[in-house]
């Protein structure tokens, strides 16, 4: 089945006859619960969090709202809409995260767009490149990068990112970039636990539901602290959810066999609400 997803022309889904839809869609429409929204309407079963989770989770914005309205720690932060005079902006800035300030677009994967502001004049440099959208401004805290990926109830084992570059952005990420990944044991079993639970916390704050990927920074003071929830993980060779997966002996196989089986009884939760 060949479905375009630029035109929104999903009529195949019209005679889909599997027993669940397998999500691997990234950014606008595939993470943003646009998918989810015309799966829903057809009653088709799907894997992964549902339209609203999808929706916030893809919303830096709303989901740092959400962070801080359920007490999970997440960097200071400020919105840069596309009308404000760069001036403006960077005195805006530099009074609510000061600099080093990470610079990310308000809704996106991937890492994509994503760099760290050390100046003003680099912090002026990207404003004025990007005047036709909001730019999420992000309190820079220098840290070990951490991610837990959530599968059904429970946490997987901590992925230290350990990237070659600044940070673990879009180079680190898919090409040969000389990231390490280690299994986080340094942190210690009670600080590894807390991440754990913040990692959970965040899954279920946000409404996310089956799996999901937060990723974290450990400050070299305080807490560990949210930068932000992936509804739908990435799944390749080198990607964080089946490395965790793989720690404890499920293989990318299996992974997916699970994704799809906890999707099936969110689609008998769908139908029984329908028919109320």
């Amino acid at each position: 089945m060949t479905i375009k997803v630029g035109d929104r022309r999903v009529a195949d889904l019209d005679s889909f006859e599997g027993d669940a839809a397998f999500i691997a869609l990234h950014g606008c429409f595939g993470e943003d619960g646009g998918i989810q929204k015309i799966l829903e309407r057809r009653g088709i079963a799907y894997t992964g969090s549902g339209p609203a989770a999808s929706r916030i989770a893809m919303d830096k914005a709303a989901s740092k709202e959400t962070f801080q309205l359920a007490g999970i720690p997440t960097p200071s932060w400020t919105i840069v809409p596309p009308h404000m005079a760069v001036r403006d902006a960077i005195r805006h800035v530099g009074e609510v995260t000061g600099l080093p300030a990470v610079l990310k677009p308000l809704r996106g994967g991937s890492s994509i767009g994503v760099e760290i502001a050390h100046s003003r004049e680099e912090l002026a440099r990207r404003l004025e490149g990007q005047r036709d959208e909001s730019l999420l401004v992000e309190e820079y805290l220098p840290g070990r990068e951490l991610t837990v990926s959530i599968l059904g109830e429970e946490a997987l084992p901590i992925v230290e990112l350990r990237p070659a570059r600044s940070f673990f952005d879009y180079e680190a990420k898919y090409t040969n970039a000389g990231t390490e990944y280690g299994n986080a044991a340094s942190l210690g079993p009670t600080v590894y636990r807390r991440v754990q639970e913040i990692g959970l916390a965040a899954h279920g704050a946000l409404g996310c539901r089956a799996f999901s990927r937060v990723d974290l920074i450990l400050p070299e003071k305080g807490e560990p602290t949210v930068l932000e929830v992936n509804t739908i993980p990435g799944l390749t060779e080198k990607s964080l959810q089946p490395k965790a997966a793989g720690m404890v002996g499920i293989d990318f196989g299996d992974l997916c066999e699970k994704m799809i089986a906890m999707a099936l009884p969110a689609a008998d939760e769908t139908a029984e609400r329908r028919q109320r």
